[in-house]
């Protein structure tokens, strides 16, 4: 579990909710009776736009679209049920990743003091990327507490608050079986890790073997190849005729007919 990927999606997470909570809140503005709400626009409108003193093209347009959003907004009054569980979603998927990031930072940290690192980046850089993570990490819970309940409908502010409690309990239990995940993996790790130097060394051994072999017959190749030049009477083979064999070989061979 990289933290770096972990901290993206507790990112994307908040913004889906800071987006839900201000499409929830405009819809719930937007709620009631629509012709009032038009008529209170047209009201002030008209007002900062006396006949004496008329609006430019451009205040026109964004009256217009004032306009149609409210309207737009008004119909969609029954999609809040479906952005409630949205956000929720989306809350306990940044608790969820925060969670897991506040996990491996603390294992991180205790494995730090036991255990040699010996990977690219110094342990003072680590140290202070843990920090600025979880500092960016607990400002964005802040800010979503301060959208949910402050800035939004009471209902979102319930839902913030049902939320956290949930989340800080299942987080507790969710670090531990994180914790020992981490450990495992890293004993796995250093598993995987000796076994492929012992496999290097088995490589590395078979080669030096094979080519010590290939050596020494390339040598005797030599060896024979100088003798057979120099007593050819003793034969071409790998291993030289004795003179028993020389004997028999000279002596006539005797054919006997019928």
């Amino acid at each position: 579990m990289d933290p770096l990927t972990l901290f993206a999606l507790a990112n994307g997470a908040v913004a889906a909710v800071k987006k839900g909570c201000q499409l929830y809140k405009d819809i719930k503005g937007a709620a009631g009776d629509v012709k009032a709400v038009l008529k209170d626009l047209d009201d002030q409108f008209h007002k900062a736009h006396p006949p004496d003193k008329p609006a430019t093209t451009e205040a026109r347009n964004q009256f217009v679209q004032e306009k149609n959003r409210v309207i737009e907004l008004n119909k969609k009054q029954g999609e809040t049920a479906s952005i409630y569980t949205e956000l929720g979603e989306h809350l306990g998927t940044y608790y969820d990743n925060y969670y897991k990031c506040i996990a491996i930072f603390e294992e991180e940290e205790r494995r730090s003091k036991t255990e040699l690192y010996s990977g690219d980046a110094s342990l003072g850089k680590r140290a202070l990327q843990r920090v600025l993570l979880r500092k960016q990490l607990e400002q964005m819970g802040t800010e979503l507490q301060e959208i949910m309940i402050y800035q939004s409908p009471p209902e979102l502010g319930a839902l913030w608050t049902e939320v956290n409690i949930m989340m800080a309990q299942m987080g507790k239990e969710q670090k531990v079986l994180i914790t020992q995940q981490i450990q495992k993996d890293a004993i796995q790790s250093k598993r995987r890790q000796a076994r492929m130097l012992r496999l290097r060394y088995e490589a590395v051994l078979g080669a030096f073997v094979l080519i010590t072999i290939l050596i020494l017959y390339f040598c005797m190749a030599l060896v024979v190849a100088d003798r057979v030049k120099k007593y050819p009477q003793l034969g071409s083979g790998w291993v030289p005729k004795t003179e028993v064999q020389r004997i028999r070989e000279a002596e006539p061979q005797v054919y006997v007919g019928r």
